[in-house]
């Protein structure tokens, strides 16, 4: 393990310390006020300056996050609601959107409210707000190396219906600036059924300012309305929080590396000493990044959103012929992880990466 600039082993570390949690690790506690009453959260620091809050009972999202004491991620006024507060109706979900560094959108539908084969569907579906069972910290040494990992499981399903089950795993290394989500999507039921997936990443201020720039490594990008395609050239850049400002939204189809992951970096050298957010994920079971944009006053925020289909509710996705399926017994694993880097020869390392993997898009394309 890397403390301090220093390599240490188990045998060395465990010397000098009365119990690992003096380094770092991960504490379990619990919410006591407001909408939050009752809340289970795992509190994890990394012993480098990266430290984040697991929501258990939030579908295993990721709250609060900061990096040597700046905030990572938005957060919006609804705060860390209980999800006993969930209302699935119409867009009833944002009354409960806490933003935080994740929210998971699904399991089946997402983006807008609408109806689908008579089913009334709420915006962004109920995984968010589905508390997790069984949920376990099988943190551990591996060598020489203290690795943070907790995993929990939601069930999603009705009777007569779809059944869908996500085991979420959510590891971090102490003495390492990285998060890895690891999910396992299963239809436990008996016929095929809608899955769709959204990770909804929220950087917020500091990290997010007019200094901002995003790279993404795409091969393809598309506004999803009129609106949006007027703030296509800019869609990279950021600037002061604005009054009335009208959020915009651009589906990136990835382009990935070698290794098959797909990249997307948002860097802000006027923040500290300068620092990037690095997103890396899958791209073949995650072949879009969507990116949800709001420079409003109060409401200063860009989305971050490794998906597996556009974001469009069911009804759309269906009518296009670009709703995926699970069929019974199907498995599907999807990983995504979140760095921070404040190394400069590292940044720009992972800019000329993304560089070599992205064609320049002048001209918006369609929706797929």
């Amino acid at each position: 393990m890397t403390l301090g600039g220093r390599r240490w082993t188990r045998a060395e570390l465990e010397a000098r310390t009365g119990s690992l949690a003096q380094v770092g690790g991960a504490r379990w506690c619990e919410l006591v006020e407001g909408r939050g009453r009752g809340m289970r959260t795992v509190e994890v620091d990394t012993a480098s300056g990266l430290t984040f809050s697991i929501l258990p009972d939030r579908g295993m999202g990721i709250g609060r996050a900061a990096w040597r004491g700046l905030s990572l991620a938005f957060f919006d006024a609804a705060a860390e609601a209980h999800p006993a507060f969930f209302s699935p109706r119409g867009p009833e979900w944002l009354r409960g959107f806490y933003a935080g560094l994740l929210t998971t959108c699904g399991l089946q539908t997402l983006g807008g409210p609408g109806v689908d084969a008579g089913e009334e569907l709420g915006q962004h579906g109920r995984i968010a707000h589905t508390p997790a069972s069984a949920v376990a910290d099988l943190s551990g040494w591996e060598g020489d190396e203290y690795v943070v990992r907790i995993r929990g499981t939601m069930e999603e399903g009705v009777l007569f219906g779809s059944r869908l089950r996500l085991v979420r795993t959510i590891s971090a290394r102490l003495g390492g600036s990285t998060l890895r989500i690891d999910d396992e999507v299963t239809n436990t039921g008996t016929s095929p059924a809608p899955f769709v997936i959204l990770y909804h990443f929220n950087p917020g201020f500091p990290l997010l300012d007019e200094q901002a720039t995003l790279r993404v490594a795409a091969r393809s990008c598309a506004p999803y309305n009129e609106h949006s395609r007027a703030g296509f050239a800019e869609r990279f850049r950021f600037g002061p929080p604005q009054e009335g400002w009208k959020e915009q939204n651009f589906l990136h189809t990835v382009s990935p590396d070698g290794n098959g992951a797909a990249h997307a970096l948002l860097e802000n050298p006027h923040c500290g000493t300068g620092i990037a957010l690095t997103l890396s994920f899958s791209a073949q079971t995650l072949p879009y990044l969507s990116e949800w944009k709001s420079l409003a006053a109060r409401d200063y925020v860009i989305g971050l959103e490794p998906c597996n289909a556009p974001v469009m509710n069911r009804a759309e996705l269906r009518g296009r012929g670009a709703l995926p399926f699970l069929n019974p017994g199907e498995t599907r694993r999807l990983w995504v992880e979140i760095g921070i880097s404040d190394d400069p020869a590292g940044i720009r390392r992972t800019t000329e990466m993304i560089a070599s993997l992205a064609p320049v898009v002048t001209d918006p394309s369609p929706l797929p």
